[in-house]
């Protein structure tokens, strides 16, 4: 495997290969002056290189006379052709490219299909649109250089090119977290499949285990969602545990998986920029807008009483004299002459008063695409804390869901202010660190605090002042480090008992994903409990003997992965081929998906089934470890 990059995740994902499938890795950073983010790049790689010597020890204690993990690092500026030969991309199964910048990964993606036409490649792009092209363009020309119009290796796997992005595997359970009850969410198949943290039943009490039951909680931890344990510690949640661990687990928590609809409308592009009727002019113009509304009704009324005048004539002529465009009354009553008079003075009122309603609504249109202030009175709200890749993508998430939200960003150029722009919220410029600028977010009446931001510091001191606040505020930190998210975890505990506080790293919710599409698997999905992650796969049943031919309870290893889903055919989905679906499962297909959940334990996995199943990362490396091993020289 060689995987090149310029940041914390080339680091993480080296040792997501190295630690849980066991690979031989070759490393390609930047020089150590050149190195984006410094402090954060120095810890990932110390995390790596502690996590390949404990695996390595670990192995050596087994005697079973196997090798260490094996993985050299090599320093290059860009991923130029020389660079990629010299880390074996010739004769790798696997390429990662996840430097930040899309251009570079796309530059070294041709480079090296050019170089070799079978490795699979998998890039970090944040422009999704893009990718899917690129990802087009790339598998084919792999087929075309097959020859016989399929991908494959010469160890029998098939080469593909899989795009993704960090933000958009990290953006969902990041959004979630500032939600009741919606901590983790996965997308599989058009639906949202929610992990909720449910607290200890009472006695008395049946707890209901959802579609299935991923985890049992840590029983110290009275915040699950910030956990105390390290990522890699064996303290913490109990993954996937067998009905017998759920039925003696007594004052534990539980995380369970629910099927949910998609709720909250998108917010129509078109006229996103649009301002509704109410907004185009102010209260104060509204009020005189209709106070003269009541005086032209006065009038005409007046005029009814006093010429004996049909009501709609009256109104009618009642707005020739507002508008100075009737014949003087000189041959007229009294009463007649007075009422044309006081309608005339009316008039003039009227002028100024359109005049400010049309400079208003132009004012209101010209500014529709300027950033907004936070409205008054606006509470409930989530203050979301940095624009950049990670928070453009979590805000588009919450807005989906209608969740209001005010952005805090420093920098008026920021990658997501035409996001914030377009969906009209609200956004603050300035920063955080200095005295007022959480006050003008609301922050005193806001129902959660995302602290998104790339600096650690920065989040940290974000939601400290914000809790100095309202101790009460609900806080979500973008943490790199496990040690420095369990430190502030602990500190935030004890002084804020009754709050919730929860940590994320985007590399480590990141990282599965591209070790498994390195691997050749498709990862639907990662859901963080406490400190670990439960990831969601889907996977083909033939060339698997713990799946093929056995029976679903048969298949399901507790701590290691089950199964949660079949996949059936397009037909039998739409109802046209439901004979070719096992008689335990036929019916149970929802409408506009192509999967079936609540899987009885009796139906038997056939080879040509495809399934989704929820595994540890170890448990999935062991189920669908490769079949051969390529050895790098050095």
């Amino acid at each position: 495997m060689v995987v090149c990059g310029d940041d914390g995740l080339a680091h993480r994902l080296a040792a997501e290969l190295r630690g849980v499938y066991r690979e031989q890795v070759t490393l390609v950073v930047p020089p150590a002056g050149r190195r984006v983010r410094q402090p954060v790049v120095g810890r990932a790689r110390a995390a790596s290189a502690a996590l390949r010597d404990m695996v390595s020890a670990a192995v050596n204690r087994t005697g079973n006379g196997e090798q260490g993990v094996a993985g050299r690092e090599l320093e290059a500026s860009e991923p130029t052709e020389d660079v990629l030969a010299d880390a074996g991309v010739e004769r790798a199964g696997a390429l990662a490219l996840v430097y930040d910048d899309d251009e570079t990964n796309i530059r070294a993606a041709l480079t090296a299909r050019r170089l070799n036409p079978r490795v699979r490649l998998v890039l970090r792009l944040y422009n999704r649109r893009l990718g899917q092209h690129i990802e087009a363009l790339l598998d084919q020309s792999a087929a075309l250089a097959a020859g016989d119009g399929r991908p494959l290796r010469a160890d029998g796997v098939e080469s593909s090119t899989t795009v993704l992005s960090d933000a958009d595997t990290a953006a969902p359970a990041l959004a979630a977290t500032a939600l009741v009850g919606t901590s983790k969410i996965v997308e599989t198949d058009g639906l949202l499949l929610r992990a909720v943290e449910r607290n200890p039943p009472l006695p008395g009490q049946v707890a209901d285990p959802g579609l299935c039951t991923l985890a049992l909680l840590s029983a110290t931890s009275n915040d699950p969602a910030g956990a105390d344990g390290s990522e890699d510690s064996g303290e913490g949640p109990q993954l996937l545990p067998d009905a017998a661990a759920v039925r003696a687990a007594t004052g534990r928590g539980t995380v369970v998986l629910e099927q949910v609809s998609y709720s909250g409308p998108s917010l129509p592009a078109g006229r996103a920029s649009v301002p509704p009727f109410a907004e185009l002019f102010s209260r104060r113009l509204r009020w005189s807008l209709a106070g003269l509304a009541a005086c032209v009704v006065a009038l005409a009324v007046a005029l009814m009483l006093v010429t004996d005048d049909h009501p709609l004539h009256a109104t009618y002529v009642t707005l020739l004299d507002l508008f100075s465009i009737n014949e003087p009354a000189h041959n007229a009553d009294s009463g007649r002459q007075v009422l044309q008079l006081l309608s005339g003075f009316v008039g003039l009122l009227l002028l100024p008063v359109l005049l400010a309603a049309v400079l208003e609504a132009l004012g209101t249109f010209r500014t529709a695409t300027a950033l907004r202030k936070p409205p008054r009175g606006l509470g409930g709200h989530v203050v979301l804390l940095g624009l950049g890749k990670i928070g453009t993508r979590v805000l588009t998430r919450l807005r989906e869901m209608d969740i209001p939200v005010v952005c805090v960003e420093s920098d008026p150029e920021a990658r997501g202010m035409a996001t914030a722009r377009r969906l009209r919220v609200p956004v603050v410029l300035g920063d955080v660190t200095q005295e007022g600028v959480l006050e003008a977010a609301k922050i005193h009446r806001a129902h959660s605090l995302l602290a998104l931001t790339s600096v650690d510091t920065t989040n940290l001191e974000a939601v400290l002042y914000g809790r100095s606040v309202r101790s009460g505020l609900r806080v979500v930190l973008r943490l790199y480090d496990d040690d420095f998210a369990t430190a502030v975890y602990r500190t935030l505990r004890a002084a804020h008992p009754g709050a919730l506080t929860r940590s994320r790293s985007v590399t480590h919710l990141a990282a599965p994903s591209f070790a498994g599409a390195m691997m050749g698997r498709q990862i639907l999905g990662a859901i963080p409990v406490e400190r670990r992650v439960l990831l969601f796969a889907a996977v083909e049943v033939a060339g698997h003997p713990q799946l093929e031919g056995r029976t679903v309870g048969e298949a399901f290893r507790a701590g290691a992965w089950r199964v949660l889903a079949l996949e059936v055919a397009d037909g039998a989905a739409s109802g046209e081929g439901e004979a070719d679906v096992d008689a335990d499962v036929e019916g149970e297909v929802r409408r506009g998906s192509r999967l079936v959940w609540d899987l009885p334990d009796t139906y038997v996995l056939r080879g040509e089934d495809r399934v989704v199943l929820a595994a540890t990362r170890r448990g999935l490396a062991e189920l669908l470890g490769r079949r051969t091993r390529e050895r790098f020289p050095g």
